[in-house]
Order: structure tokens, then sequence, then C-alpha cells
């Protein structure tokens, strides 16, 4: 008997806990679910950005050589500052020295002959005139009288024929001055020598690159800005530079040139900025910089 109400009473308890936890599912779920975070706010655009250039000056050539020859003289070398027509090298004129010697000698034959044939022809007029008057004295015949005439109008074609000499012989000096200036190799503006291409001894050929001369300053920036970055650039802006080993100095320019076109290849403007800051003594052309352009015009830039 005590065993069957045990029994009992063990069924009833486990009734109860299922009761119990049919209940509690059904609470939870019937439990509103938490709400989803939301998701963050986007960020606002940047108003700037970098753009990668290099330093450059207005004035930087090659100079090239203008006639073939060896290179017999070094004058100047990399480093060294030149002003305008300063020699930097020289190649060998030798030959052109001696055509030139034989030229000058030959104008000098020829402007003797200019002063002989002047002189013939003076003495050649005098006796036609000579001549014109004995024939109207009757002292001399018609041919003598023909004879005088064609002497004198042929010291007069000599004479001629010798200044046409004189001349091309000038024209001959001229042009051999020109190849002789031409072995000078000279620096077309002041500056420095950057580079240095030509060797003592070397056999150059003309348009070969022989030096670079190169401006130090002003300095100034090429960079393109996307026809899409909100505004056009305006000269007379300024745009703070810095370089790329170095980008905790930075250095104003200001824009100096707008290309009035939209190159279409990048879809940008073309700007050219001159840096005017006067600590500018460790930049150099050439310099990797980065130049940071404002989609939105600062204050101090404001028309």
């Amino acid at each position: 008997m005590k065993k069957e109400r045990l029994l009992l009473a063990l069924a009833l308890a486990a009734l109860t806990l299922a009761a119990c936890g049919s209940d509690s599912s059904t609470k939870a779920q019937s439990a509103p679910r938490p709400a989803a975070p939301a998701p963050p706010a986007p960020r606002a655009a940047a108003s700037g950005q970098e753009i990668l250039s290099v330093l450059s000056v207005e004035h930087e050539v090659d100079v090239l050589a203008e006639r073939d020859g060896v290179v017999v003289e070094i004058l100047q070398d990399e480093g060294a500052r030149v002003s305008k027509g300063t020699v930097l090298a020289r190649l060998d004129d030798r030959h052109l020295q001696a055509e030139l010697d034989q030229a000058r000698a030959s104008l000098s034959v020829a402007e003797n002959n200019v002063k002989y044939n002047e002189a013939e022809l003076k003495a050649r007029q005098a006796a036609y005139r000579r001549a014109q008057e004995m024939n109207k004295l009757g002292l001399n015949s018609q041919a003598e009288m023909e004879e005088a005439e064609f002497r004198a109008t042929g010291a007069e074609y000599d004479l001629a024929s010798w200044h046409a000499v004189v001349d091309r012989t000038k024209a001959e000096i001229r042009k051999l001055d020109i190849d002789m200036e031409k072995t000078r190799l000279r620096a077309p503006f002041g500056g420095v020598v950057a580079r240095r291409y030509a060797r003592l001894g070397q056999n150059v050929i003309k348009d070969d690159k022989c030096f670079r001369v190169s401006e130090l300053n002003p300095l100034q920036v090429r960079f393109l800005v996307s026809e899409t970055a909100g505004r056009r650039p305006r000269a007379g802006e300024i745009v703070n530079v810095v370089a790329v080993s170095d980008s905790q100095r930075v250095y104003p320019a200001r824009i100096t040139m707008v290309s009035p076109t939209v190159d279409p290849g990048s879809g940008s403007y073309d700007v050219t900025a001159r840096l005017t800051g006067s600590d500018l003594g460790e930049l150099r052309p050439g310099m990797s910089v980065k130049v940071l352009w404002e989609a939105v015009p600062s204050p101090r830039d404001a028309p």
C-alpha cells in the first residue's frame, strides 16, 4: 500500500514540472526580442586630397652639341654656378680655325684686287674720255675710241667681280665664325650645372646631350585637379605643399596658371603653383612632394 502511494506522488510531481516547463516556454516565445543595434552613420567625405607631384623650375634645359666634334676641354662640372653665356666645354676647332685663316687671307687678296681695279677703272675711264676728245678733233679713228670704251667697260665689270668675291668671302668667314662658336658649349641662362653628360675626349655628334643647366628658383609645382573635385582652381589661390621625405614642414604656394581646358585623358585641370615661402633652402628641383588640395576654398582664398 505504501508503495502505491509513493508511485502516485512521483507521478503528480512529474505532471507539475511538465506544466511549469510548458508555461515558461510559452512566455519565452511571446516575449519581445531586443532591437538590433543601429548602423553607424556614414562619415562625411574629406574636403581635401593629397596630389603627388615633383618640384620643378621654369628654366631647365639640356645643352646639346650643335655640331660634330671631339670634346677637348671641360670647363664647368656638376654643381658649378654659371652665368648666361659661360663656356661649359670646347670641341676641337683646329680644322675650322685653318679654314677661317684661309678665308681671311682670301678676303685680304680680294680687297686688294678691289683697290687695284678701282684705280684701273679710273685710268680706263680717263683714257676713254681722252679718246672721245681726240675723236672730236679728228686726231684718232673711231676704232681707237671704241677700243678705249671697251677697256673702260671691262674695268667696270672686273671691279664688280672683285666686289662680289669680297662679299662672298665675308659670308664664308661669317659662316666659319658661326661654326667656330658652335664648338663652344655655352650656358643659355644663369643657373647651376645640374648634370654633365659629356666626357673629355668623347666624339659627340650634333644634338647629343652634353650638359643640363637649371635654375634653382623660383621653385614651382605642377599638378592635376580633377574636374569633379567640386570647383575649378583659380590663379592667386594658396595651396600647401609638403615634401614626401619630410611631411612635417608645410610650404605655401600660389597658383600662377590654370589650363583653360580640361585634359580629356585624365579629366583634370593642369595647374601650376609657385612656392612663395622664404625658407626654401632645403628644397631642390626634382624632389617628390604632395600638394594638399582643398575641395572647398579656405577663407584666405575667398574672393
